[in-house]
């Protein structure tokens, strides 16, 4: 019966002891279900000797942490994972997981999913939930980014989403907070699991990292061409900014795919983003919109950019923008070398 359901989870992805951001924002948005429907926030740990994890699930949110401790846990594997989850979710019945659009999240979820005959919202980038009917409400763009589609599990329980990083907010973590941990043991044993973990190569291949950029200048096809976006290098340069691009750019070769931004490129959440010849499509605005200020340059002022931008100059970037390096040149000069970021 969906009436024996109650509770938000959230999905608590760690790796070699340490907890994946996504994690830490998931408690956050989870927080404000669980109020809204007025059940307890659970972290979900499963891993090998991730007890001492559990401190920090309880000060970002949650009441309390299920653990499932087992040295077959150590790395993440699909069938091990799913087994202890599935344990879990029967055992306890929750209304609501939630778990991370990496790699593994949506690994897990699908398989979560297909197993207890579910419903999975993938790539959300908004939650909500309605009280009366106890429906989680997941919204992600659809058709290409053109809408947005919110999505709903009516039927089976319990309704899960994953969540793309930096979309959502961590609280500020309060390690006084009280809550409780539960412990459960599955049985799993190492010659059972039908894929086994040979090594652990890390990629040591250097990455700009946009999501932990602080300033980003990104560049849209109103650049014009390759010859023009070199400005936007330019001005990341001058500022000393990382740079990004929309899907039309990266797709007529001006940057590498991991220097996009936006809805099938990276979330970003910097102090200062800037916005320039871009028009706005949801595509793009689903991967930037919670930078703290935001500064957008299109010569059309009826540009859907300018909604979200904290700050608008409608103009010509080939013009706006060497204005620009000009002065945060001089500023740099009357700083001895150097640009104070916010």
């Amino acid at each position: 019966m969906i009436e024996d359901y109650r509770g938000v989870w959230v999905f608590i992805e760690q790796n070699e002891g340490d907890i994946e951001g996504v994690s830490l924002e998931l408690l956050g948005a989870g927080r404000k279900l669980a109020d809204s429907l007025e059940v307890p926030l659970a972290g979900v740990l499963l891993g090998d000797d991730v007890k001492p994890l559990t401190s920090k699930v309880i000060a970002y949110g949650a009441d309390l942490v299920y653990v499932v401790d087992h040295p077959v846990l150590k790395h993440y594997r699909t069938e091990s994972y799913m087994k202890g989850l599935i344990r879990l979710a029967q055992n306890y019945k929750p209304e609501i997981i939630l778990y991370g659009a990496t790699p593994n999240g949506k690994d897990l979820a699908s398989a979560v999913a297909t197993d207890l005959n579910t419903g999975l919202t993938a790539d959300t980038t908004m939650l909500d939930v309605d009280v009366e009917k106890r429906l989680l409400e997941a919204s992600r763009p659809a058709f290409g980014g053109n809408i947005m589609a919110t999505i709903l599990c009516k039927k089976h329980r319990p309704q899960m989403a994953t969540v793309r990083p930096k979309v959502m907010k961590a609280i500020e973590p309060d390690y006084n907070r009280q809550g409780k941990v539960i412990e459960e043991t599955i049985s799993l044993k190492e010659e059972n699991m039908r894929t086994k973990v040979l090594e652990i190569v890390k990629d040591v291949k250097k990455s700009a990292n946009l999501a932990d950029a602080h300033v980003i200048v990104c560049g849209g096809k109103g650049m014009g061409d390759l010859e023009g976006f070199q400005l936007i290098h330019e001005l990341a340069e001058t500022i000393g900014a990382s740079v990004g691009g929309t899907r039309d750019v990266v797709e007529a070769g001006w940057l590498p795919h991991e220097l996009q931004i936006g809805q099938t490129g990276e979330t970003v959440t910097p102090k200062i983003y800037f916005a320039i010849g871009i028009s706005g499509a949801i595509q793009h605005v689903v991967g930037m919109k919670n930078s703290e200020l935001i500064i957008a340059i299109n010569k059309d002022k009826k540009a859907p950019i300018f909604d979200v931008a904290t700050y608008g100059i409608v103009g010509d970037a080939f013009e706006i923008i060497p204005r620009l390096i000009e002065e945060f040149k001089q500023i740099r000069v009357e700083e001895g070398g150097e640009i104070s970021h916010v």
